[in-house]
């Protein structure tokens, strides 16, 4: 009765207050059911244009959840014992002195460190100004648009695939600071950090069974959170991520323009259990990553040379065959190359994998070496920074990410051959000022230089005798241009490449000219550097040097020659048909010097055809690769050799008359403005030129049916996401930002 009476006697206003309560909770209540069902719809509309690229988003079918769990067979996250048995990557501690310059550092502990694929540096230094005042005090106006990540595992048929970019919220940092730590508190009733271990066994018994659907994770945000303040410490060294690939052994201080996450650092900021899926760096890069301020992470790295049995693995036993562009090591790469797939790493240390794992905290820096795949989670709220680098022993291992991407038919995101001949002809000069000794980590560096210009010089002198040896009557023109793409493969051309009178089709020397037809009707064009010549020289001069040589012999007889074309056994047969290396070359003809390409990126009509140009091509209509073992550096091109009768190859049918779509000139000093901050569509449509039968070793490909090379057109159009966004311009993110409160009805997770 007492109970009653005082329910009864409440006053006025404690009323109101509880009917205020109970309309909002229904409200609440309301706008999380519209929400869903707006998602839902959302997600129907979208499902055709996200099937367009396997590594671009998610198969919807139906209704069906692509965020609930379900039980994965392949992968068994009970027993997680084997968490334990990782071992640990090397961690550094460098003194002040040792710490002057990160890639003199670096270059001392690649030999121990590159083993594992990654390991931990700890700082000396500390940052003075907390990242969170640079970011809300020193960058007014910063916010950021997270992505929704589903907390679970995949069976990675055509079915059933995750993707991790569907769009989040808009936040500044204190906000999103906020709700990460809101949602730690509520599910381990703490604020403070627990245990490494705790949380890694937490981590996959969520991802297997928990009862998280989502979580939030602010990947690739335009920015740097490294304070500009004189006083900071790290933020004046040559550690701040901001001035990495500008100091003077970096090989990407001789890009023209920077690049978002390659050569300018993006910020990367979690919550519990915000992923960063299996993959490896664009072109095999280094990257360094610095942690900044919140809770730790864990990374698990595997060494480069372990990358193809990586790949096996993955396709073995992760990838169903359906999904999957090719039968060999390049089906798996093209779809880790989605950087959505994530698997517990014991799968691979049941396939003899070796794994390693690291724990960041704030204060320390993680490199990854180049090939070296990876992956990891956040223990909560944290913020990262993250950038690309290479160094001189970067460029073999550059160059088998070129000619995979070749074989897959991508586009490019660094012009390699542009960067190794620019840094040769920078190293000849410097050799030929300086006596002194150079210490030993810089003659490595320098030998993988030379070693590289002197293959890629030799392929490029072999490919043009074998031009002479073709039926194409081939006229030469000199150039002083950048770098193009090739047509046919979207290889990068530097030195040399095949082209028309109309300057609209371009083809690497890779391809067999015999095989070539022009749609335009005009004869070939061989289009050769201005300062070729000078380039010759500085590789006869290196091949003077004690071990050059050697090395190079080594590498053609083992296969490992990664600038060799197609088979070292067709160069071994061309001195046997009377080639000798950089012997004098005779062509029907010389043109006149070509300048300025009609088709420059400087050019504003096709500004936007070259923005679709460098963003990646998409795979829904990919062309038929070869399978090929890139442990044997086979290449699968066209080869230009059938005129040589001891090296002529079965001629084999090919699948149907090929379409090529041409692809521009691209000016490197305007590439960063015009990489797509999303998806974008290019004009470029796929090349269907390979065989896909496996060739004998010894057997050379070439066309039977000529391929068309036709202007660009809007036809079989592509879509493929970038990696790397490019910077927002501040319009650009103004508006973004004014519009981000119109599209409540895209935000996944339900209000906190």
């Amino acid at each position: 009765m007492l109970k009653v009476e005082r329910r009864v006697t409440l006053s006025k206003e404690a009323r109101n207050g509880l009917e205020f309560l109970k309309r909002k909770r229904l409200q609440r209540a309301k706008f999380v059911t519209a929400t869903q069902t707006s998602v839902a719809n959302m997600m129907s509309r979208s499902g055709n244009a996200l099937r367009a690229s396997a590594s671009c988003g998610p198969r919807f079918h139906g209704n069906a959840n692509v965020f609930s769990k379900r039980k994965v067979d392949k992968f068994d996250t009970n027993d997680l014992d084997w968490t334990d048995k990782i071992l640990e990557c090397p961690v550094y501690s460098p003194t002040k002195e040792e710490f002057e310059d990160p890639l003199i550092y670096l270059q001392k502990i690649a030999p121990e460190a590159s083993k594992y694929g990654i390991c931990k540096i700890i700082s000396p230094l500390s940052a003075s100004v907390p990242a969170g005042v640079v970011l809300m005090k020193e960058k007014a106006g910063f916010k950021f648009t997270t992505r929704v990540q589903p907390l679970r595992l995949a069976e990675w048929d055509t079915e059933d695939k995750v993707t991790f970019f569907m769009s989040g919220r808009n936040y500044t940092f204190r906000d999103f600071e906020k709700m990460a730590n809101k949602v730690f508190a509520r599910r381990y009733c703490s604020a403070g950090c627990l245990p490494a271990t705790y949380l890694e066994k937490e981590f996959w018994h969520e991802i297997g069974c928990g009862k998280m659907e989502t979580v939030e994770y602010a990947c690739d945000v335009d920015g740097s959170a490294f304070s500009s303040s004189p006083t900071d410490q790290l933020g004046n060294s040559k550690w701040n991520l901001k001035k990495l690939s500008r100091l003077p052994k970096s090989i990407l201080r001789l890009l023209e323009t920077s690049i978002p996450g390659v050569t300018e650092p993006m910020l990367y900021i979690g919550m519990l259990f915000s992923i960063f899926a299996w993959h490896v760096e664009d072109h095999y890069l280094y990257s360094i990553n610095y942690h900044h301020c919140g809770a730790s992470k864990t990374w698990y790295g595997i060494p480069g040379h372990a990358a193809l049995d990586f790949e096996r693995v993955v396709r073995e036993h992760v990838y169903t065959n359906d999904i999957l562009s090719s039968d060999g090591e390049d089906g798996a790469f093209d779809v880790l190359l989605g950087k959505t797939t994530l698997f517990p790493p014991n799968i691979l240390l049941e396939h003899e994998v070796p794994v390693y794992k690291a724990v960041q905290k704030p204060g320390e820096f993680i490199i990854t070496f180049p090939r070296a795949y990876h992956a990891g989670f956040s223990h909560g709220f944290n913020c990262g920074e993250a950038v690309n680098f290479a160094i001189g022993d970067w460029f073999p291992l550059g160059a088998v990410a070129s000619r995979r991407y070749a074989l897959l038919n991508r586009v490019p995101l660094l012009p390699h051959e542009e960067l190794l001949c620019k840094e040769a002809m920078l190293l000849r000069t410097c050799l030929e000022l300086e006596d002194s000794d150079f210490p030993s980590p810089d003659l490595f560096s320098h030998n993988s230089i030379k070693i590289s210009f002197v293959n890629l010089m030799r392929f490029q002198h072999r490919a043009r005798w074998f031009l002479t040896k073709s039926r194409a009557g081939i006229s030469v023109s000199f150039h002083s241009h950048g770098t193009i793409l090739c047509s046919l493969c979207k290889r990068d051309c530097y030195i040399a490449y095949v082209g028309c009178n109309c300057h609209k089709h371009h083809v690497c020397l890779r391809h067999d000219a015999d095989s070539l037809d022009f749609n335009c009707g005009s004869k070939h064009t061989l289009y050769l550097r201005e300062d070729i010549m000078d380039m010759e020289a500085a590789a006869k001069m290196f091949e003077q040097e004690d071990g050059i040589l050697d090395e190079i012999r080594k590498q053609t007889k083992s296969d490992q020659n990664m600038y060799a074309y197609p088979l070292s056994n067709m160069f071994q047969g061309a001195e046997a048909n009377g080639y000798t290396p950089y012997c004098e070359l005779k062509l029907d003809s010389v043109a006149e010097f070509y300048a300025t390409p009609e088709h420059s990126t400087n050019n504003q009509e096709y500004s936007s055809q070259y923005q679709s140009v460098f963003v990646h091509c998409s795979e829904n209509q990919k062309p038929v690769v070869s399978e090929v073992s890139f442990s044997s550096a086979t290449s699968t091109l066209c080869s230009l050799s059938e005129s040589l009768e001891s090296f002529s190859a079965p001629k084999n049918q090919a699948e149907e008359h090929i379409n090529i779509n041409a692809t521009s000139i691209i000016d490197f000093e305007e590439f960063a403005e015009r990489i797509s901050n999303s998806a974008c569509e290019s004009s470029l449509s796929p090349a269907v030129y390979h065989e896909r039968s496996v060739k004998p070793r010894g057997d050379l490909q070439r066309f039977d049916k000529k391929p068309v090379v036709n202007e660009s057109d809007d036809s079989d159009s592509e879509i493929f996401r970038v990696k790397r966004p490019s910077s927002l311009k501040a319009e650009r993110r103004n508006m973004n930002d004014a519009m981000s409160s119109k599209h409540t009805a895209q935000q996944v997770l339900s209000n906190i």
